[in-house]
């Protein structure tokens, strides 16, 4: 029988982590990255596209009551949404190749919670300063000014996260009309519930729950690390060049008398600016996100003790073996994985565009009646009725509308008469579906014995395009 007695808790309390700010070349990296895509963000739904009379002329919009996406000059309707099954596939792929070459790269400098994260602990150094400043404030407790700085930083945080909000709605309507409609109180219910949603989750995510979404919450670094090989960089701790670690000043003594002595000083640098409080020294870890910010650090540190930098270093575990038996690093960005991954996007994305570049700008459906199948007439013709539906997707135009497959077949459309040609008519509205009730009925004579393919025509009259449809007439049961 186990006897063991559990005393306290039965996982590990936080501990509050202080990045300290750091220079360097991954953190311009990283500046630069937050810049552009926030920038992106923000400002994207304010991008006017000229589309046309009547259409909308924001650049990207997600048009629900209308049914449609609008990217640049892209229009995508219900009926395409394979090109997004596409995109997400180009998306995993993507994901899957900055693995393969570089670890946890996505979640180190593009992974939104990383972004926003970063942007917030900039506005937290502002407000009260670095790491130290920041430690010293929460030991003293609530004075005056403490109080004054955490509620000036939660008031931007709020900000920033009702903005983040504000922009997600903006991409669902016509951009300047919401933002007036929001000041003015005149916007819909739904527009402010988001806009509550995502400000409350932004701000909870970005300033509070921080480095225990990456280590906690996120799937991906499991999934990461069964993709992962040992060829992949990632940010590594060199072990045959920092250890034995020592005091500057030890080191220089050891290696006067030709004694081992490791670069590595001890000076817990790569373990300040981590934002996820991980020590790089004990290897690749679940909380490490590979942004490379230790490795910033730690050059610093070797410039000012005269030592080479790169004790840190985007590396692989081969290169680690290599170095301690004396050997030259070894590296395989081409290898089997790298090239499927890029040749399944090169794949569906050149499948993609030759979709985009050869789609019609018209298109029909049509749908049997099934109940009844067919109606016998009283003169011993036959008629079966369909739904037809004609996809618009360019300025107002005419379609002439025809049946091949079943010979002196005739056509009827409900509410349309014929012309004085004899053709079928029907208007179409500019980037607009049009129902129609269709009928096709047969002579007693000619009625088929079994069903009958049958080819419903849609005719541009002013450009000849044409788009046409399958089905079977059905005749009675014999």
């Amino acid at each position: 029988m186990d006897d063991t007695i559990i005393v306290g808790p039965l996982y590990e309390a936080r501990k509050k982590v202080y990045p300290q700010a750091v220079h360097g070349r991954f953190r311009r990296i990283k500046w630069t990255i937050l810049g552009l895509t926030l920038t992106l963000y923000y400002l994207l739904p304010f991008v006017r596209w000229d589309r046309g009379p009547g259409l909308p002329e924001q650049a990207v919009l997600v048009d629900f009551p209308h049914r449609r996406f609008y990217f640049f000059f892209i229009e995508l309707w219900p009926q395409e949404v394979y090109y997004f099954t596409g995109l997400l596939i180009i998306a995993a792929m993507t994901l899957f190749l900055m693995n393969a070459v570089a670890g946890r790269v996505w979640c180190g400098y593009l992974c939104p919670q990383t972004v926003w994260t970063d942007l917030f602990y900039a506005v937290e150094r502002f407000v009260e300063g670095d790491r130290r400043e920041r430690i010293l404030g929460d030991r003293k407790g609530w004075t005056f000014r403490h109080i004054r700085q955490v509620a000036t930083k939660h008031f931007l945080w709020l900000m920033i996260a009702w903005w983040t909000g504000g922009a997600w709605v903006l991409y669902f309507s016509d951009a300047p009309t919401l933002v007036k409609d929001l000041a003015t109180l005149q916007a819909p219910f739904v527009a402010y519930l988001w806009i509550a949603i995502l400000t409350a989750t932004t701000y909870l995510f970005a300033g509070h729950a921080r480095e225990q979404m990456c280590i906690y919450m996120c799937p991906w670094p499991r999934i990461q690390a069964a993709l992962t090989d040992e060829w992949a960089l990632n940010v590594t701790y060199r072990r045959d060049r920092g250890e034995p670690r020592t005091s500057v000043k030890k080191a220089e003594q050891l290696r006067e008398h030709g004694q081992p002595a490791g670069d590595c000083i001890d000076c817990h640098q790569c373990i300040n600016v981590c934002p996820t409080g991980v020590d790089i020294r004990n290897g690749i870890q679940l909380g490490c996100i590979q942004c490379g910010l230790c490795i910033d650090a730690c050059d610093n540190i070797m410039s000012g003790i005269g030592r080479p930098t790169g004790l840190i270093a985007y590396d692989t575990d081969i290169n680690g073996a290599r170095r301690l038996a004396g050997k030259p690093p070894v590296y395989r960005l081409i290898r089997a994985r790298t090239l499927l991954y890029g040749g399944i996007i090169a794949l569906v994305g050149s499948i993609m565009l030759y979709a985009l570049a050869t789609r019609s700008s018209m298109s029909v459906n049509l749908l049997h009646e099934r109940n009844p199948l067919y109606v016998q007439l009283s003169d011993g013709g036959v008629r079966n009725d369909y739904t037809l539906r004609i996809l618009n997707k360019g300025s107002s135009r005419s379609f002439a509308l025809d049946i091949s497959g079943l010979p002196n077949a005739a056509l009827h459309v409900s509410g349309v008469e014929p012309a004085a040609d004899g053709r079928l008519i029907v208007e179409v509205g500019q980037d607009q579906t049009r129902e129609l009730r269709l009928s096709v009925q047969v002579a007693a004579a000619m009625v088929p014995e079994r069903p009958a393919a049958i080819e419903i025509r849609a005719t541009d009259t002013a450009t000849a395009q044409t788009a046409s449809v399958g089905d079977h007439f059905v005749p009675p049961s014999r």
